[in-house]
Order: structure tokens, then sequence, then C-alpha cells
């Protein structure tokens, strides 16, 4: 779905191409279960099922041959709805979230998932997947959210496995990879340079390289891309504009308008 100018703006209950006109990312929809005033982790609010015919997930981790490891989501009374994010809570539907030692770094919308080597710090670590309704409230049972967790450690030389537990490739590139780059930094809530619009051509790559003062999550609206943006640390993500049309990067945490993207 594409916005016209006037009518691209930010989340936190503004309308977007990411979710419903007029809602937002935690805003309830639907009748299913129970809204709770609790939230997880990162500020979503539960949504309460009963235990029978609950979501269930349970992660596995696996080296890969080449370059960091293979995450399988296995879920039960879940599917994913990747075509229905930002509607109606619906039963056991939804979207999940990748966390390393609490931090999101991704947002899933399939079984499967590839982490890099280069996403992950030398040590020992705890990813987690939380599985949410298309409406961004947690499922619950419990009082507590839906997720499963695995254990990594990751050496100098690259990774040394994982082992899971119940309950995309990488987005980053070179810059001289893309055709076009736009380099932001996020400081005490203030962008820098001041958000405009980056016209390309349909077709080309454009580097979106930011510096962010404090941990947040790049998104592309329109797109439905993310990129996780540690603190004081540069994050570059590769975008091919291969639809025309305005586009909004923004910042989840703090809802910032980064740059808008005009495909023509």
């Amino acid at each position: 779905m594409l916005l016209a100018g006037g009518a691209v703006t930010g989340c936190g209950g503004r309308a977007t191409t990411h979710h419903k006109p007029g809602t937002s990312h935690e805003q309830a929809s639907g009748d299913v279960g129970t809204l709770l005033t609790a939230t997880d982790a990162v500020g979503h609010r539960l949504r309460e099922v009963p235990a029978q015919g609950a979501p269930e997930v349970q992660l596995t981790v696996r080296p890969d041959s080449e370059d960091g490891w293979n995450l399988q989501l296995v879920v039960k009374n879940y599917r994913f709805t990747p075509d229905s994010t930002g509607g109606a809570a619906l039963p056991g539907a939804g979207h999940a979230h990748l966390e390393l030692d609490g931090r999101k770094l991704a947002r899933l919308y399939g079984p499967w998932f590839h982490l890099p080597a280069a996403q992950v710090p030398e040590g020992a670590h705890t990813l987690t997947v939380r599985l949410y309704a298309d409406d961004h409230t947690a499922w619950a049972v419990s009082g507590k959210p839906v997720e499963g967790t695995a254990e990594l450690t990751a050496s100098a030389a690259g990774q040394t496995g994982g082992h899971g537990h119940g309950g995309a490739p990488s987005q980053s590139a070179a810059p001289e990879q893309a055709d076009r780059t736009v380099t932001i930094t996020v400081r005490d809530g203030k962008v820098s340079p001041a958000p405009a619009r980056t016209e390309l051509r349909r077709g080309e790559r454009v580097a979106l390289r930011v510096t962010s003062d404090r941990a947040d999550t790049l998104h592309v609206h329109g797109y439905d891309k993310e990129l996780a943006l540690p603190a004081g640390q540069e994050a570059t993500l590769i975008l091919t504009a291969d639809r025309t049309g305005l586009f909004e990067v923004e910042t989840h945490e703090s809802s910032l308008v980064l740059t808008q993207l005009l495909v023509r």
C-alpha cells in the first residue's frame, strides 16, 4: 500500500504504510482473548488467551556452513500472516520478533531466518523469539508472553553452535554497493540533517547509513524493511527501490522521521 504526499507520517498513532490508517502499533483491534494492561519487555500490550489451543513456539539454532546461524521457529496453533500486519488480531496469527540479549534484531514473517555472524558480538548470548498478533499486541498465557529462547556462543573466528528451548538475510551491506547513500545521525531526539525527501529512480539501490545515540530500530514503510540500530554505532541498510511512490523511513522506539523515499 502506497501513500500520497500529505498522508505520509510516522508511527505512534499516525497513519502510515506499516499499519492501517488511524491505528497505532499497539492499538487493540479485534476481540480475540483479553487485552491486558501489562506489557512485554519492549512495551507492547499483552493479549491473554487460554492455555488450551494457545500459540506456542520453539526456537532452534543451527550453525550455517558459510556464515552465522540458521534459526527455525517451530510453531503450534499459529500461522504467519505478513499480508495482514497492522490489521485486527486474528486467532493464532501474526508475526514474531527476534531479540539478542533483550535487544530487538528483526521482525520475522516466517519460520526461517539467517542470522549473520557480524550481528552477534563475541561471547555467550540468549536469543528470544516472541509471537505477536497482527495489531502488534503480544500473545500471552497466564500473564506471560508466548516466546521461545536459545543459547549461542560466538567466537572471534565465528559461531560455535546453539541450543534451543521451547515456550532473512542481513540487510547491511557496504555503501559502495548502492547507487545512492543517505547518511543520517540521531542525537538527543534530533535528526541531522533535517528530514527531507530522497528522490530515486525505480530499480536504484539506496544505502541508509544511520547512527543513533540510543538503541532503536529503523523501519522503511511500504517495503517493510527493518534494521537494528545499536547505540552509538553506525548501521547500514541497503534497499532496492523496486516500488514507486512515497515511503517514510523512521525509528520505532523514538518515532522520529528520518527521511522520505520518493521513487519514480
